[in-house]
């Protein structure tokens, strides 16, 4: 199931150069990523609940065509890997400009955090279908875990 967030820019995202800021990219790819995971059920509420975070180990991102002042953008999110039991994950976000263009590819790599032991962990039992329906890019790759 495809999912795609369209924001209108603000002042703040914009540079000295009037083009959108390297890092607010990213900014609104977690956004999206939030709501994903609102919109199946497992919400910030949800995380705090359980003392859990979304952790990111690598966040890459190339840029493609320029985004100016005043257009809205839109940020989709594909998963392009997972591990068994949804413990770690790979994500692609792609963002658009006002015309439909690419403009920039986030590629994330994360996983979940136990908030209080500060280490790894699984979603509980509610939130184990969350990435169930998420659309998969082309090479989705299952993440396989060395064993300790």
């Amino acid at each position: 199931m495809s999912f795609k967030v369209t924001f209108p820019t603000k002042w703040s995202d914009f540079d000295p150069n009037r083009h959108m800021r390297h890092t607010a990219y990213n900014e609104y790819a977690a956004e999206v990523r939030i709501r994903y995971f609102a919109e199946h059920h497992f919400s910030i509420e949800e995380f705090t609940k359980h003392n859990i975070g979304p952790v990111l180990f690598t966040e890459e991102t190339s840029f493609r065509k320029e985004i100016h002042i005043g257009e809205d953008i839109s940020v989709n999110i594909k998963l392009s890997g997972l591990s068994e039991n949804n413990e770690r994950w790979k994500i692609i976000h792609e963002v658009f400009n006002e015309a439909g263009k690419l403009s920039a590819v986030i590629k994330v790599y994360g996983a979940w955090i136990d908030l209080t032991k500060r280490k790894l962990t699984f979603l509980p039992k509610e939130a184990q279908n969350l990435f169930l329906h998420a659309e998969r890019t082309n090479d989705f790759e299952k993440i396989i875990l060395e064993q300790k």
